[in-house]
Order: structure tokens, then C-alpha cells, then sequence
């Protein structure tokens, strides 16, 4: 960026560089301040190995940059000519780490290392250039006074750099530090051992993919013949998690002078006899024995705790193709078992792809399938009854028998490694355990909330599973004893899932990610050496548009098998004279959709991104009023059209929020800290706001209404135990759910009194236009949309759902109204398939 001019310094009489910012582009706010960043980055170092600043100011309103003259050329186009010899390659390297821990000790980051900002001298001597895009990070004052260094960030989400030569933390736009410059200086050395670029592919998007995903090809492999203690400096060095990077360019620079020192001269030199006194020679040989046995400690310790790389996946094989398979859940090591939480259904595909198969001899209503068992033989299913308490039982894959064992958390359930015993928690909190022939069923302990799914170590020793709504992992031994969460402060925000061991135990993998699509998988590396440490933070091993499930390791542990997504939806409304669904607003992909009161305008939640938009009746004249990390869900307008209050979902947990309709800053409802808030709703004067409280997955709930005036918050009568107010149109009347949603129920107004209008699995309860029926969505086997009168009796058939459907709430789907009672859904357009990954490195 910017002209570069040969000049000389009259006054010290000395040759200068001159870069020269031109004026049409230094009004260009953002490549401005990278100029000045430059600048104030350079400015601060004084290294040899570093380009020298003498000066910056502007003339004629165009910043300049006065430094050094070099002679010689950029280390590009040395590298044009083919790969540097080993020692050149050391030498240069060697100088490259200096001069980044020069830069990483005053606080700054490069992030654009690449040949063309490094330049080799006439006489040998390598200078890092171009700090345009380098990160000031804050610095402590130190301790003789001097000021800290400014603070310059790049936001988190901007993607910067060069691909190629970025780290995998800079492809995600997170958060980098010096061991980003780290994976870049790995990329080069790579470049300037073998002759050929680490990452290269036919585009920038294919390339950034591969440096997420892919390993480069070993160095041996293009030909070149590389000390083996320097190929490991530079897998060390591309390491896709930062935590297995060499930690900082003093010891990288440390490791390659090593390097330089040990091949600097192919002999021994002579030795000159020493005279030293026996006492002193002594002294030198324990030292040097001390030494000896510390090399062989630490190196038996990173051989047990490492084991060589770190897990990684190095192929993706897809096994099915029909787009809507289900979730996989266990193997017998022939076959898949996958479970679909539409339809309902238990399926089988083999472990080597092919077509999905039903098991059709169940036995089980509405079967969920929990685990597999460690032979194979038998399947741990849970009966899906709109109850908190599920019914679980063992069903033998041949022959379809099945045996009742006990009630449980809907989820719950885990063989134990030998097949004889099974964990399951219960709504209230309890870990229990019971024989897998339904005998001594008997409480461990209370672990505090509900508990799903659970997992049992290879050794039986250890019970893992999610709480806290899956937003976070807990431990228990099998015998009951020290409950404690892993992972405290990693990611609070969100979701981890649905744990399963390595059958060596050494790995344990799991989902994680924010709420709603988007989960990737991650390894805890469960490897100990002499030490017992373990790796600090889990390993993500897949990333990208695919949504993962939770992953099944195959029998010998070298693959494992997953259902991966990814998500599309197409909003459809059911058009009265067809009696056929029809794509609205030309499909597109949204859900939560909410008129306004006079019709003319609507609020909608895109799916998967889930962002809360407002817009005309066609969908023209859109206005964004959410962004990440609020999750959205259930807008809902005031009657006036000028406010949309809506439920979300932040690290701060699920609250109500209130944000005007022409777009602002949305505001919580409630500012105090609170429990939390769900599903809110309008009365019809608009005065005041009706939601729910308690802990999501919890049995805990209350119903309140806020004043709006007052902004007093009073308590619903009778409502303890429900969710999901609605207000009817007259204000006269309140519709809820239990929170099991298998009833509906309807509050009058004038008499404060409850009753009973439905029962049954169902789901978004909505009032019709005209107040005098309910519309609904029956979440069962025949899905379908039904319509009952307030008054009561049976519920009408509106419409069957034959088609598949999504949502990012609900269990996956959303149902709601236009202003003349047309239903809306959102059709679902994703695939799911089933996907072999092979470990690598293990």
C-alpha cells in the first residue's frame, strides 16, 4: 500500500526510503489508519531484523513514512528461483524469529507475514517489513515507568490477512496474538524448505479451507531432504490450535539456532585438554547427569501426554445421500443406528454407506433412541409421551422384543462399558443407576438439574453428560462422588453436548456452539503423562456451513460417524382455495413470522442466521433490528405497530427484550438482574406485557405481566407450572401450556379460573383473528394442524403436514398465522447425511 521513493537525507546525509500515501486514497478512513498503524507498529522497534522508521508526518495532506534504504530483494523473489538451501533457510528463519519477538515483546502482532514482507539485504541481513495490518495489543506499564503501548484492535469477526500464510484462528475472524505470526512464520519456513507453498489451492476460498482443515503434504514428500528436528519446528509451528504452537518466537528462535549451531560444521573440532580440578570435573559430571535425567523426564512425559500431533480429521466421507437422514446415536460395528425425531423411526444404514433402512419391529410408540449396547445386540429406547418422565426400554434388535426398565429425563440413558448396568437421570435432578435387567434401581446422587445425555468412560469409572439447558459439561464417578462441571468460562455462551469416549479412553468428543444450527465437533485430549496433565482447552475439529450432531467413535476408534447439516428453509402459507401449502414472500428462508395489528407490516426471524428483521406486508423496505449474539424468537408488535417485544437468547441467558419498530438499540424489558424470561405477549390495549419465568429444561415456571405504567410485575393466579401465555383479542381470556406441552390450557380474565381446553403433544397455541378458537400444531406421528373452539370439544383437522419441517425452536420447526388464519410454516430445505470422518495422528 502506498508509492515508495528513493531519497536522500541532506541534513544526516544518508539514503532514505520514502513511502508516500497518495491523496485520493488517504481518504480512505480505514487504509488511512493502517497507514499510521504502520507507522506507529514500525516506529516502536529498534532491531536489526526489523525495518528502521526515522520519520512520519504528512505534506500537502498526503502521510509519508521515512526509513531505512535496503538494497537487495524481497525473499519472494528469491524463492522464485526454487527452495533455499538448509542453512540459508535456518539463517533466514533464525532472523525472522528474532525480529517477531522483538515485535511480540513490545505488544505488537504482524498478522501478514508472507514473502513479500520480508526482504533479504545485499549482505545477508533480513528485514520484516510492511506492519500495515499489525495488532497493538495493551501492554502493563512497566516497572521503570515507561507508557504502555497503545491499544489498536482489529474487531473480532473481520477476516485480515493474506490466505495462504493465515492462521486458522485469523480464517474464523477470531481472536489472534503472536502465535497467529507463529502459524505464518511456519507457512514460509515450509515455502523456503521445500519450493512449494503450504496451503495453495485455485482460490483464496479453497485455500482459507484448507488451512482450517487440511495438513500440508511432509516436506519429505516434495523431495527435499530436511533434518527430521526441523520438520518437527515446523509442524510445530502449523499446528491448527494455537495452544500446540511453539508459545512464543523467543523459543522458536531458540529452537533454530539450536539447529544452526548443530549443523554449522559437518566435524567435531578437535578439543584442548582441559585442567581443570577433579572436584571442579565432578561437579560438571552431576550437573551434567541432573541435566541427562531431566531431558528423559520431560521427554517421557511429552511422549505419554502427546503421543505425537494432536487429533485431527483428514477425510470426510459421505455415506448416505438422501438429504434427511437421521441423528446417529450408535453402532454395532457393522451398522449405524440413527434415530429421526420427526418421524419418529429407528434406523440402520451400514457403516459403509448405503441406503437408510426402518427397523420396523420397535415395539416402542414414538421410539427415541438413546444408546446401543456395548455388544450390539440390544437398543436403549425411550417412548416419546409428552410427559417429563420418559418411559425406557431395552429392545433386542433381532426379533424386536423389548423389556420396560424405569421412568426417565426425556435423553437420558447409557450403558455401562460391560453391558450390565445402565445410568439415567431423572426430571428432578437425581443420577441413578439401575441393572440392565431392570433390577436395583438405586439413586447415586442429585446433580442439580435435568441431566442428558449421559456417557460412561471405557474404564466405568466416570459418568459424563449435559446440564444447565446443554449449555454446559459435568462429571460424576459412577459411584457417585465428585459432581463437578468441566470446562468452567470456556465459550459460557454456548452449547456443549453430548460427550462421547475414544474405546482407548485417551479422546473424548463432543459438540459446541452457539444455540441454534451451527455445531461443531471437539476433542478433549484425555492423554496423561508423568504429570497427569491434560490439554487446557478442547481441540475443534471441524468447522464450517455443516452442522454436526453428536459423533459415535467406530468399534477400533480410528473413525468416527456423524450426521452432518446444512440448513435452508422455505416459508410457505397454506392457500385457502388449493388447500396446499405455497411459498410466501417467495420462500423465503424465515421464520416467528408477526404481523403488525393493522396488517400492513410483519417481523420475521431468518433461519438459520437468526437475525429479527422488520418489514412491508411483501417483504419490501426490510430494517434489521437484531444482531448476534442476541438469539431471537417469538416477536410480537404492539398495538400501536410502534414497539416489537421478542424473547432472545444471550450469554446472560433467555430474557425478554423490547426494540422499536423503525430499527434503535433494543433494550431488556426487565433491566434488574432477574430469573429468566420467556414467550412474551401483548394485551390488546397495549398497557401492558404478559411472559414466563423460570429455568429453561427446569419444571419451574410462573406466569407474570408487567404494567407497563407502573411498571409493576404481578403474579398470574394458578399459573405455576406453565409457559407460553397468549392473550386473546378481547383481553378477556389467556391461553398456556404445560411445560410437558401435552396440555392446553385457558384462563378467564373475569373469573381467575383455569381449565382444561386440550390434551395431547402439540405445539404454538394461537389465537384466531376473531378470539373464538384456538389454532395449534400436534407434534406427533401424524403431524398435522388443528383448530379448537374456546368453548371446548374436539379439535378440527385444518390441515395435514406432509412435507418436512424446520425451525430453529421447538424441536426443530415453528407453526404460526397471517391475519386471515392462513397457516405459515417453514418447509425445510436443509440436508442431513450421515458422514464417515477418519482421525488421523491418534
Amino acid at each position: 500500500m502506498g508509492e515508495v521513493y528513493r531519497a536522500r537525507d541532506t541534513e544526516l546525509r544518508r539514503e532514505v526510503a520514502i513511502k508516500v500515501l497518495p491523496t485520493f486514497v488517504s481518504r480512505d478512513p480505514g487504509r488511512l489508519w493502517r497507514f499510521e498503524q504502520e507507522a506507529q507498529a514500525t516506529a516502536a522497534l529498534n532491531h536489526p531484523n526489523i525495518l528502521a522508521v526515522h520519520r512520519f508526518g504528512r505534506f500537502n495532506g498526503s502521510p509519508y513514512l521515512v526509513s531505512e534504504l535496503l538494497e537487495g530483494s524481497t525473499l519472494r523473489k528469491l524463492l522464485q528461483r526454487g527452495p533455499l538451501p538448509i542453512r540459508k533457510a535456518i539463517d533466514c528463519g533464525t532472523q525472522i524469529a528474532h525480529g517477531l519477538a522483538a515485535a511480540h515483546e513490545k505488544g505488537i502482532v504482524h498478522r501478514d507475514l508472507k514473502p513479500e514482507n520480508l526482504f533479504v539485504t545485499k549482505d545477508g541481513h533480513l528485514k520484516i517489513l510492511d506492519s500495515g495490518l499489525a495488532k497493538l495489543t495493551h501492554q502493563k506499564p512497566s516497572t521503570d515507568g515507561a507508557e504502555s503501548t497503545v491499544t489498536l484492535r482489529t474487531d473480532v469477526g473481520m477476516v485480515m490477512g493474506t490466505a495462504g500464510y493465515m492462521s486458522p484462528e485469523q480464517v474464523r475472524g477470531g481472536v489472534v496474538d503472536q502465535r497467529t505470526d507463529t502459524f505464518a512464520f511456519g507457512a514460509i519456513l515450509y515455502e523456503m524448505l521445500s519450493g512449494k507453498r503450504a496451503f495453495q489451492r485455485s482460490t483464496s476460498a479453497e485455500t482459507m479451507t484448507a488451512i482450517l482443515n487440511d495438513d500440508p503434504p511432509e516436506i519429505s514428500q516434495t523431495g527435499a531432504t530436511i533434518p527430521p528436528a526441523l520438520q518437527r519446528v515446523v509442524h510445530r509451528c502449523l499446528e491448527k490450535n494455537p495452544e500446540q504452537r511453539f508459545h512464543s518466537a523467543s523459543d522458536l528462535a531458540f529452537a533454530l539456532d539450536a539447529l544452526s549451531d548443530s549443523g554449522a560444521s559437518p566435524a567435531v573440532a578437535a578439543q584442548v585438554p582441559s585442567r581443570r580440578s577433579p572436584k571442579r570435573a565432578l561437579g560438571w559430571s552431576i550437573a551434567l547427569i541432573v541435566v541427562i535425567l531431566l531431558a528423559t523426564v520431560v521427554c517421557f512425559e511429552l511422549a505419554n501426554r502427546n503421543n505425537g500431533p494432536p487429533l485431527r480429521i483428514s477425510e470426510y466421507t459421505q455415506l448416505t445421500h438422501n438429504g434427511h437422514a437421521g441423528f446417529v446415536f450408535g453402532t454395532d460395528g457393522s451398522r449405524l443406528y440413527l434415530t429421526h425425531l420427526v418421524r419418529f423411526s429407528i434406523d440402520q444404514v451400514a457403516v459403509s454407506g448405503g441406503e437408510i433402512e426402518t427397523i420396523p419391529s420397535i415395539g416402542v410408540p414414538n421410539p427415541l433412541l438413546v444408546d446401543v449396547s456395548p455388544d450390539g445386540s440390544s437398543l436403549l429406547v425411550q417412548s416419546l409421551r409428552g410427559t417429563f418422565s420418559q418411559p425406557l426400554y431395552t429392545v433386542q434388535v433381532v426379533g424386536g422384543a423389548h423389556r420396560y426398565l424405569v421412568d426417565a429425563a426425556i435423553g437420558s440413558g447409557a450403558w455401562s462399558p460391560d453391558g450390565k448396568l445402565v445410568a439415567y437421570s431423572t426430571p428432578n435432578g437425581d443420577m441413578n443407576i439401575i441393572n440392565s435387567d431392570g433390577t436395583d434401581a438405586h439413586k447415586l446422587t442429585s446433580v442439580g438439574g435435568a441431566a442428558y445425555p449421559l456417557s460412561w468412560s471405557p474404564d466405568g469409572s466416570t459418568i459424563r453428560f449435559s446440564k444447565d439447558n446443554l449449555g454446559s459439561l459435568w462429571e460424576i464417578t459412577s459411584s457417585g462422588s465428585n459432581l463437578h462441571q468441566l470446562l468452567p468460562g470456556w465459550h459460557p455462551s454456548e452449547h456443549k453436548c453430548c460427550g462421547r469416549w475414544s474405546p482407548d479412553g485417551r479422546f473424548f468428543l463432543f459438540i459446541a456452539g452457539p444455540p441454534g444450527p451451527g455445531s461443531q465437533i471437539y476433542a478433549l485430549d484425555e492423554r496423561h503423562g508423568v504429570f497427569h496433565r491434560t490439554a487446557k482447552e478442547p481441540i475443534q475439529l471441524t468447522s464450517g456451513p455443516i452442522e454436526w450432531t453428536p459423533p459415535v467413535f467406530s468399534r477400533d476408534g480410528k473413525k468416527i460417524f456423524a450426521s452432518g447439516s446444512t440448513h435452508m428453509g422455505e416459508l410457505v402459507r397454506l392457500d385457502p382455495k388449493s388447500n396446499q401449502f405455497q411459498p410466501f414472500l417467495g420462500g423465503t428462508s424465515a421464520e416467528m413470522v408477526a404481523f403488525s395489528k393493522d396488517g400492513q407490516f410483519l417481523a420475521y426471524i431468518t433461519y438459520p442466521d437468526g437475525i429479527l428483521w422488520r418489514a412491508n406486508r411483501d417483504g419490501s423496505d426490510r430494517v434489521q433490528l437484531t444482531s448476534p449474539p442476541l438469539q431471537p424468537s417469538g416477536p410480537a408488535w404492539s398495538p400501536d405497530g410502534t414497539q416489537i417485544v421478542f424473547e432472545a437468547s444471550s450469554p446472560q441467558g433467555p430474557h425478554v427484550w423490547i426494540v422499536p419498530s423503525t430499527g434503535g438499540s433494543p433494550q431488556r424489558l426487565v433491566p434488574e438482574d432477574s430469573e429468566p424470561e420467556t414467550d412474551p405477549d401483548w394485551s390488546p390495549d397495549g398497557h401492558k406485557i404478559i411472559f414466563a419465568t423460570g429455568e429453561p429444561g427446569s419444571r419451574e415456571s410462573h406466569i407474570r405481566i408487567l404494567d407497563l405504567a407502573s411498571r409493576q410485575i404481578s403474579a398470574l393466579p394458578g399459573s405455576d407450572g406453565k409457559f407460553a401465555p397468549g392473550w386473546s383479542p378481547d383481553g378477556q381470556s389467556i391461553t398456556a401450556q404445560s411445560l410437558d406441552i401435552s396440555t392446553l390450557y385457558i384462563f378467564d380474565t373475569r373469573t381467575q379460573h383455569w381449565s382444561i381446553l386440550y390434551k395431547g403433544l402439540f405445539a404454538y397455541p394461537l389465537w384466531s383473528s376473531d378470539g373464538r378458537s384456538i389454532y395449534f400444531f400436534r407434534y406427533a406421528s401424524d403431524h398435522a394442524i388443528l383448530r379448537i373452539a374456546i368453548t371446548g370439544g374436539e379439535a378440527k383437522l385444518v390441515a395435514p403436514v406432509g412435507f418436512r419441517f424446520t425451525g430453529t425452536t421447538g424441536g426443530g420447526f415453528w407453526f404460526g398465522l397471517d391475519p386471515t388464519d392462513a397457516p405459515l410454516m417453514l418447509r425445510d430445505a436443509s440436508t442431513t447425511d450421515v458422514y464417515a470422518l477418519t482421525l488421523e495422528n491418534r
